[in-house]
This record gives structure tokens, sequence and C-alpha cells, in this order.
């Protein structure tokens, strides 16, 4: 079993997405007539369940949104999945952790069958927010994904590293939630 869970742990190289069901269903050679879409949905949240275990809010998260949704500004939530997890599942977990009352979209990769850097993942929440990529500024924290994606359709992007552990990159960087709020307001 260990052997096709270390083939199954990858990304496409052209960034579509492999959905954590397939996944699980080669990993545990699960007979087709089990199949329903309840039994694998249930495969998934027991699988999912040790990462959302340790979700948690920086401390500057939530009242940098509110502050954010305050001054006017439509923000949104652009991610890939672990594995390919399904969608649904993560809009819970941003439920459970308080963000989606700040949220005017939740973008997952599952949505769009892409995970960034891949342009279609960064066109899909455009559309979907009815806005220009002149318009937008992404934050994200990771140079690969969250830097490259954005920019390749447009988009201003703007790096988040807490732990200043990016150093090597061209991305304009903050080190908190606050330090954009401010940067906001100039």
């Amino acid at each position: 079993m260990w052997q096709r869970v270390k083939r199954e742990n990858r990304e496409a190289q052209d960034y579509r997405v492999r959905p954590l069901e397939e996944r699980l269903v080669r990993i545990f050679h699960i007979d087709e007539n089990k199949r329903t879409n309840e039994f694998i949905m249930d495969i998934c949240r027991y699988f999912m369940n040790p990462i959302f275990m340790r979700g948690h809010c920086y401390e500057d998260t939530l009242p940098a949104l509110q502050q954010l949704k305050s001054m006017g500004f439509i923000t949104a939530i652009v991610s890939n999945t672990p594995w390919g997890s399904p969608a649904e599942l993560w809009r819970k977990e941003v439920t459970r952790l308080g963000l989606s009352t700040y949220m005017s979209a939740l973008v997952f990769c599952r949505d769009v069958g892409w995970r960034k850097p891949a342009p279609q993942i960064f066109e899909f929440a455009l559309e979907n927010l009815h806005v220009s990529p002149e318009n937008c500024l992404f934050v994200g924290d990771d140079p690969r994904w969250d830097i490259v994606g954005p920019r390749a359709v447009g988009i201003d992007a703007l790096l988040i590293d807490r732990k200043e552990s990016h150093k090597n990159t061209d991305a304009v960087s903050i080190k908190n939630l606050n330090d954009l709020v401010t940067q906001l307001k100039t």
C-alpha cells in the first residue's frame, strides 16, 4: 500500500487537478460495488480530518479581513487543496475558521480543475467576482503559485512572508495582514 501512496503523492506537471477521490480508490483498491458518492466522500473526510484539525487563523487574519471589508474591498480565497481534496470540504473548513463572512467568493482548484499557478483558476476567480485583473491584488504565501500565477493573467501579486523565508524573490512582500491594510490605506 505504501508504494501506491507514494505513486499518488504527486501533482500533474500541467497543473491539472488529480482528485483525491480517484487517488484513494487506487490506493485502497476500493471495489466498484462500494464506490458510492457517500462512501467515497466519507473516506475523503477521514483523510482530511487530521489536516483540518491543525487549521487555524493567524491573530491578524480576522481583524484585517474585517478592516478590508469595512474599507469596501472585495475579498476572495483562491486556493489549491491538498491532493485535490473536494472543495465542499474546504468550504466547511473556511466557515469553521470564521473566514466565509468576509469572502465574496471561494475558488478552489477542484472548482476549476486546475491548480495554481495555472491561469484558469485565476481567470475563473476574476469571472466569478466580475472584476478585471488590473483592479485586483493577489496575496499569497508561496512565490511559485501565488506570484507567478496571478502575474501571468495581469493581476498584481504580493507575498505574505511571515517568517521572512523567501528572500530570493522579486515579489514585494509583507510580514502580516496588518501591513496589507496599512498599504491599502495610503
